[in-house]
């Protein structure tokens, strides 16, 4: 009978476990269908239009994340993330920015994960700078009109 309760506890931890891990899937998910979206509105000229699996993928997303959060418009992870690396006059690690993200927007939760990729999209669109310092990756926003030596690091 021990047994069985134990065996039985170890199954709903582990169900828990899944549970959450599917979440974070999810949210990964969500964040790699903007990063997609946004990488093809700027690749293809405005008329052209999306293959018909990628349409169809994009308003399923769409779909997930309209049920996922109501009709309030939310603001996206990247800006949030540029608008707290704008208050940083040093280098700002990833860890750093998710702990002051989640306690100023205490109803976001972003993995670790997803906070390091959407900080490489904003690299990669020229929003931010990617810092390292020996094994350590830190960021920077590149402020307008500054210098690309007063932005090196």
């Amino acid at each position: 009978m021990e047994q069985a309760a134990s065996d039985l506890e170890k199954n709903h931890q582990r169900q828990r476990e899944l549970a959450e891990e599917l979440r974070m899937l999810k949210q990964e998910e969500s964040l790699l269908a903007d990063i997609l979206s946004l990488a093809e509105h700027y690749e293809r000229p405005a008329d052209q239009a999306l293959p018909r699996q990628r349409q169809s993928a994009a308003a399923e997303t769409d779909t997930t994340k309209a049920g996922a959060k109501g009709t309030s418009h939310r603001p996206l992870l990247g800006d949030l993330l540029a608008e707290l690396l704008g208050r940083h006059e040093e280098p700002c690690p990833a860890k750093e920015l998710r702990d002051e993200l989640m306690a100023a927007y205490p109803k976001r939760n972003p993995t670790p994960q997803v906070v390091r990729n959407t900080l490489e999209s904003l690299v990669a669109k020229g929003r931010i700078r990617r810092h390292k310092q020996q094994r350590s990756v830190m960021y920077t926003l590149i402020r307008p009109g500054a210098t690309a030596s007063g932005q090196a690091g």
